[in-house]
């Protein structure tokens, strides 16, 4: 029976050779895919770390904030939930909310503390509109740090096949112009010029693979976060009119 170690020699042993049998270009192409392939690989690996920790706080947080009728009620008793986008959101929408209260000459942190009394309602419309811009803004900027170095791995999953392809085509026709020096044909001539050319398509298959099937997975858990963020400013916005907005 083969063991694991004699089913990758073989492959490894054949990367190895068509490296040894390569030009300068094409050394240097495989040199930056591999490069790109760590880089890539470091980025999806920390980016599915960072989500998947968004996503728990932000569930922490939800639980946390929708058990209480008080808007502000975390922001209150200081809890912190540094890891959620969400609670960044909220976070910054009752630090607004407190500037516009001190605008009226009213301390916020009184309001913040009554239970939000009827006669704590003290927004005007105008007011109630900055804060809700203001937390549509918060959104915006929550979306952009999320999407933060996914371009990076968008740029390796379209570019890295191209490279790939110039080191083949490359190396292919290097490989054809020594032939019509030496003057030979023979299969032993072109073949190992034929493979290291090769050499540069398959690894930029090897970087652009996998770094397409991290990018969609990784999209995808951004996308939720956004729809998330986007309906929590909603909510927060919703109760802060409820609690806070001056009767008409």
């Amino acid at each position: 029976m083969i063991n694991l170690v004699q089913l990758f020699q073989f492959p490894l042993a054949d990367l190895v050779f068509s490296f040894q049998q390569s030009n300068t270009p094409g050394k240097v192409i495989v040199i930056l895919l591999f490069t790109g392939s760590i880089y890539a690989w470091s980025i999806m690996v920390t980016k599915f770390i960072e989500l998947r920790r968004a996503r728990e706080a932000s569930f922490r947080f939800l639980a946390a904030f929708r058990k209480e009728q008080n808007p502000v009620a975390v922001f209150v008793r200081r809890q912190k939930f540094s890891d959620s986008p969400l609670f960044a959101i909220y976070e910054k929408g009752c630090v607004t909310l407190g500037g516009e209260l001190e605008a009226l000459g009213l301390n916020a942190d009184d309001l913040f503390m009554a239970n939000f009394a009827p006669d704590a309602q003290s927004l005007s419309p105008h007011q109630f509109e900055q804060i809700r811009n203001e937390s549509e803004r918060n959104v915006a900027d929550q979306s952009l740090l999320l999407e933060r170095r996914m371009g990076i791995l968008a740029t390796a999953v379209n570019a890295s096949p191209f490279l790939g392809l110039l080191g083949t085509v490359w190396g292919v026709m290097e490989a054809f112009t020594g032939m019509a020096i030496i003057g030979t044909a023979t299969l032993s001539a072109v073949a190992p010029g034929i493979a290291a050319a090769l050499l540069t398509t398959v690894m930029g298959l090897l970087v652009a693979l996998p770094s397409a099937i991290g990018y969609n997975l990784l999209a995808g858990q951004i996308a939720e976060l956004q729809v998330q963020a986007n309906n929590f400013s909603k909510e927060y916005v919703d109760k802060v009119g409820t609690m806070f907005l001056r009767a008409s």
